[in-house]
């Protein structure tokens, strides 16, 4: 269901597990882009995890919150929740962060919506990965690797989304 005043906004759902790694750091790095380039207010961005509910309502990982605050990236304000059925309906696009995600996202939701669900990763175009890595057990070093991989990914999805508005 649409939300009244912003019918015409492009929603997109980035997922991962928990929904306090991936997802919020793809949520930050993209809204900061679209800032930049303008076409924030035509998009409705969210995160959240296919295991959220282990973590529903925490800030975002320290690592990730630190990792991202060096390159102007604000986690501050995310916090962590599940996918919700209502998700499935809501958003125009649902974008996992790995395979395993996916394939929960597929379970999660009915045959008719799994049009929406993609991995973030495929915006990369010549990358050779698809998946972006889980970070939570690594050193900070692998929040490192995600926030580049989600800057790359980013930027894919936004000249996407502008190619099919009939700009750039």
């Amino acid at each position: 269901m649409r939300t009244p005043g912003v019918a015409n906004r492009y929603r997109i759902l980035f997922v991962c597990m928990g929904n306090i790694c991936r997802s919020p750091i793809a949520e930050a790095v993209t809204r900061s882009m679209a800032q930049r380039q303008g076409v924030a207010a035509m998009l409705e961005l969210d995160s959240a995890g296919t295991h959220g509910h282990y973590h529903a309502g925490e800030a975002p990982d320290a690592r990730a919150r630190r990792v991202a605050a060096r390159r102007g990236y604000d986690l501050s304000r995310l916090r962590a929740r599940p996918v919700i059925e209502a998700d499935f309906d809501r958003f125009d696009r649902i974008l996992a962060m790995d395979e395993a995600n996916l394939a929960a996202l597929q379970r999660l939701c009915a045959e008719d919506s799994w049009s929406k669900l993609g991995l973030f990763l495929d915006y990369a175009e010549g990358l050779g990965i698809s998946e972006i890595p889980d970070p939570y057990y690594g050193a900070e070093s692998g929040f490192e690797r995600v926030l580049d991989l989600c800057e790359l990914a980013a930027k894919g999805l936004l000249a996407d989304f502008s190619r099919r508005q009939g700009g750039n």
